[in-house]
């Protein structure tokens, strides 16, 4: 594995466990559901687990996929034309900060962003109906890999910085560990945890993972490229 792309995995992780606290306002409140369909009795938290793992696995993999799609044309892109790679640099940037902005509760221009996803989404929402509620872990995958294609402007901002890999298979990777650095918090979501609805109202955690954010895209904009 190169160095560089090793950091880049590292970090795609750090930023979905920095932006937790968004993810779970997207995704938190289907993934608490999925408990509460349950019956409680012998094996419930095994079942539990099951579906929760099943589920965000779904998620995690259209991550990957989207990835994957967008690379087959960036980096084609990009190796051919210096242009086009410096434009991506710039986007993945941007979303970042833009991204940041909003975990900071500083301002909201993300939203616009996700627009962009919207009519995609709208065709599959009524789909995701055909899992609910969720009775099997089979379903569960089914949801997740649906609710995956929701639009949302932290995934947006790392599908920018995976669109930079050099491979569809580094690219699809990217995501992978940022749907892993989400897991934490939505398996606590799931579990109903107390600390997580807490930490996705403090103040000062929204703040500093939306400062840290913010510094993960300057530092991703090719400014010494640009001046030249």
């Amino acid at each position: 594995m190169q160095p560089e792309l090793y950091l880049s995995y590292s970090s795609a992780f750090l930023i979905g466990l920095l932006g937790s606290t968004h993810c779970l306002g997207m995704c938190g409140g289907i993934s608490a559901s999925l408990s509460m369909t349950l019956p409680v009795g012998k094996g419930f938290r095994l079942r539990q687990t099951v579906m929760l793992l099943a589920f965000n696995l779904g998620r995690v993999g259209s991550y990957a996929l989207i990835a994957a799609l967008i690379a087959i044309f960036s980096t084609s892109a990009a190796g051919q034309w210096r242009w086009a790679a410096l434009l991506l640099m710039t986007l993945a940037g941007l979303l970042l900060i833009f991204m940041g902005l909003s975990m900071g509760q500083w301002w909201q221009g993300i939203r616009f962003v996700e627009k962009v996803g919207a009519p995609v989404w709208k065709r599959l929402a009524p789909l995701t109906r055909r899992f609910i509620p969720v009775n099997n872990s089979g379903q569960a995958l089914a949801l997740g890999a649906l609710w995956g294609w929701l639009p949302c402007g932290l995934v947006y901002s790392t599908l920018g910085w995976a669109a930079l890999q050099p491979t569809i298979g580094a690219a699809a990777l990217t995501m992978l560990f940022f749907g892993l650095g989400t897991l934490p918090s939505m398996l606590a979501t799931g579990y109903a945890a107390n600390w997580i609805r807490n930490l996705q109202g403090n103040r000062g955690f929204r703040r500093i993972s939306g400062a840290l954010l913010i510094l993960f895209g300057l530092w991703t904009l090719p400014f010494q490229a640009l001046m030249h």
